[in-house]
């Protein structure tokens, strides 16, 4: 799913954990963009990323889960950068495989009304757990050759996003044709036009 506004959740990346980086956009610029400014908005992050299933109580989720979320986001932004970069972030990395070391989230299959199989937590979701989750997420990400081969860091001007390039011929040079790709699309034209007018 593409984001539409700047604002928008995104969900585009192509690995969970590279999602929750891409929850701050415009790192590079003077005003970058907080996706996660409060605890409901990390409720629909956890929902839209498939993190939960849909329909799982997620009243537990405060400022001190957002707060560790965000740190969560940092630590994965440096070290999946100093990865793409060829920089060796071992610190990083080693907080990174505390947090992979959590405890998995305990899963159930249950039958709806319907018949049909669903996924819920066998309890009530749990923040180490869930951290834990995505932190496994990028330690299955950066020690798997095909998927690190993979990795493109955005060519839009002011964006630092990190995705999973999947597109034929690997080709793909924005984390969103429609965000970033459609700003440089814009900027060309503009100078074009500034050129054509002296």
């Amino acid at each position: 799913m593409a984001a539409t506004a700047s604002y928008d959740l995104r969900f585009d990346a192509g690995r969970l954990c590279l999602d929750l980086v891409a929850t701050v956009g415009g790192r590079l610029s003077e005003e970058p963009v907080e996706r996660l400014d409060s605890p409901e908005r990390l409720r629909s992050w956890l929902l839209g990323s498939g993190l939960v299933p849909h329909g799982t109580p997620l009243g537990a989720v405060d400022t001190g889960w957002l707060g560790r979320f965000r740190a969560a986001r940092d630590l994965l932004h440096r070290v999946v950068h100093a990865e793409v970069e060829g920089r060796a972030a071992d610190s990083d990395l080693e907080r990174v495989n505390a947090l992979a070391a959590s405890s998995p989230l305990a899963l159930r299959a249950v039958r709806t009304t319907d018949g049909r199989l669903v996924r819920t937590l066998a309890g009530p979701p749990d923040c180490a757990a869930l951290l834990g989750q995505i932190a496994r997420d990028a330690v299955e990400l950066l020690t798997d050759p095909a998927a690190r081969g993979a990795l493109r860091r955005c060519e839009g001007e002011t964006c630092s996003l990190v995705y999973l390039d999947t597109s034929r011929g690997r080709r793909r040079r924005w984390c969103s044709s429609e965000v970033c790709g459609n700003r440089e699309r814009v900027a060309r034209h503009r100078r074009r036009a500034l050129d054509g007018s002296r």
